[in-house]
């Protein structure tokens, strides 16, 4: 099945299938209702902007994060082979601010109180500044965290790149600067990670630079034990396409890093040793939410923070008012732009009815039907070489508790679509994704 520009419209359009209620409700909404948004990435922009567009007048949305521009993950790997340029990927708040009325401070929360007992009377988000936001509803957006590697690490000498900004650049400039024969080694975490097949796409962009510069080697050490997306796409790319350039081996964990050396000491899944050198290493750290979001008691020790999918609220006891979409949320859904996209469609409609003291829960004795139509999807275009691509697509469905003593649901994998393989249409067409995702989110 060919993916192009109308059924990629067609599945981007599944994430808001719940869309045309909530303006139903704005006259049932006494407000102004406030609601603060932590982190402008693709999930906080989204939120953002269709609480505004839903909401009207009746919500007051602010933005909060640090910076003054989110820079795209999506389509960074092209930066590495001079594709893309990272200003290229700088998406602004203007058209929030200006079109949509969304208050944007440039700023970092610290902190978030209780104003009352389980979130009933709002809460109060602290901001790096010492100033004080208080809401009626939170968002959490913040994005990804990573685990530090044992050893003698430092992201300078093997950049992540894995955030796209000064990491990238820096990565771009150790790729450029390969030499025919040299070797390019880098780490794949523990899924999930952020964007399931990033790792893979890079390393065929890679290969390619290196097979056009007459040769060398791409060593691809994954923790897990296969590939975590595009499997067959990737499998042809790298035994074939690739043969003779990628070595890519499974079940291989990172012990520790000597980012100096350029080395990182592997464990094999026989409980092995092995150093192995590059003259660039990439690492990619595992990954888990945001230390703030940890910080903050989100996750109660773990890596994710537990939501309920109808509504992205924090299912931890005393955080009712606090949703978590994006990357920080541990619903088992992929963690791509695509999807932050998606879910903050579903947790801005849930704000919106919640507000205007409508009951989002999943209740199967009083007949709602709004959690059979909640559908999430992820759409993505993957880079295989210099001017060719492949694309993936899944899609997640609201399922009911299905044990007894359970409240919340899961969102489950109903369908995956994947290219039969890479091509230059497939290219052309990735750029049109990105286009419409950006603008989807940001303007």
């Amino acid at each position: 099945m060919k993916f192009n520009r109308r059924r990629f419209l067609q599945a981007f359009g599944a994430g808001a299938a719940v869309a045309a209620t909530p303006t139903i409700l704005r006259a049932n909404t006494t407000g102004p209702h406030r609601v603060v948004v932590l982190g402008g990435g693709f999930a906080g922009a989204t939120v953002a902007k269709y609480l505004r567009m839903w909401g009207g007048d009746n919500i007051a949305v602010t933005l909060v994060d640090p910076k003054a521009s989110h820079t795209s993950c999506v389509l960074s790997n092209l930066v590495l082979n001079g594709r893309m340029r990272l200003r290229e990927l700088k998406l602004t708040y203007d058209s929030l601010s200006s079109f949509y009325g969304v208050n944007v401070i440039r700023d970092r929360a610290v902190g978030i109180v209780d104003n009352g007992q389980g979130g009933k009377d709002g809460w109060r988000v602290e901001l790096k500044n010492g100033a004080d936001l208080y809401c009626d509803r939170l968002v959490v957006a913040t994005g990804i965290g990573f685990k530090k590697p044992a050893g003698d690490f430092n992201f300078n000498d093997t950049p992540h790149a894995w955030i796209a900004g000064r990491q990238t650049t820096r990565l771009a400039n150790k790729v450029q600067a390969l030499n025919k024969g040299d070797t390019f080694v880098m780490t794949i975490p523990k899924s999930p990670y952020r964007c399931p097949p990033g790792p893979y796409e890079r390393a065929c962009l890679v290969a390619d630079i290196l097979k056009r510069k007459g040769g060398g080697t791409v060593t691809v050490l994954d923790a897990n034990d296969r590939i975590q997306a595009e499997a067959p796409t990737f499998t042809r790319a790298f035994d074939e396409l690739y043969n003779g350039i990628v070595d890519y081996r499974t079940d291989v964990s990172m012990e520790s890093v000597d980012s100096a050396a350029g080395v990182v000491v592997t464990k094999s899944a026989s409980g092995s040793f092995e150093e192995i050198s590059g003259d660039v290493v990439n690492i990619i750290p595992q990954q888990r939410a945001l230390g703030f979001v940890r910080a903050s008691g989100l996750t109660e020790g773990e890596d994710w923070a537990a939501i309920d999918p109808l509504s992205y609220e924090s299912t931890v006891a005393g955080f009712e008012g606090v949703h978590i979409i994006g990357d920080s949320q541990g619903s088992g859904q992929p963690k791509s732009a695509h999807m932050a996209s998606s879910q903050a469609k579903i947790c801005a409609d849930a704000i919106i009815r919640m507000l205007a003291g409508v009951d989002v829960s999943y209740h199967p004795d009083r007949g709602s039907e709004r959690w059979m139509n909640i559908t999430t999807n992820s759409a993505c275009y993957s880079p295989i070489t210099y001017d060719e691509a492949s694309w993936l697509t899944a899609n997640f469905v609201y399922e009911a508790p299905d044990m007894e003593g359970e409240e919340v649901g899961k969102m489950a994998l109903k369908h995956i679509g994947e290219a039969d393989h890479w091509n230059k249409d497939n290219y052309e067409e990735m750029f049109a994704w990105a286009s419409n995702l950006f603008t989807d989110s940001f303007h």
